[in-house]
């Protein structure tokens, strides 16, 4: 156990932050995967900025690196841009 306050308050904060963390990368995977179930490319393509949007967030906190972040929405632009032609 820790023997100074500010280690204390570190616990705590740290415990708040991984929460806060592991929310939004859970809410992030399961968008991608709602997004790569869907089979109709208009559908498709009106779902792209609310799951693009959300990678970006998840990105700019920091819970994932930005490269990942690329790579996650040009996988999606791909399967988008193969299902229109």
């Amino acid at each position: 156990m820790a023997n100074h306050k500010s280690a204390l308050k570190r616990i705590r904060q740290d415990r708040k932050r991984r929460l806060e963390n592991r929310y939004w990368a859970k809410t992030m995977r399961n968008s991608i995967k709602k997004a790569r179930l869907i089979n109709d490319a208009a559908e498709l393509k009106s779902k792209m900025p609310e799951v693009v949007s959300i990678i970006d967030k998840v990105a700019k906190k920091g819970i994932i690196h930005k490269n990942k972040a690329a790579n996650l929405k040009s996988g999606l632009m791909i399967k988008l841009n193969k299902m229109a032609s």
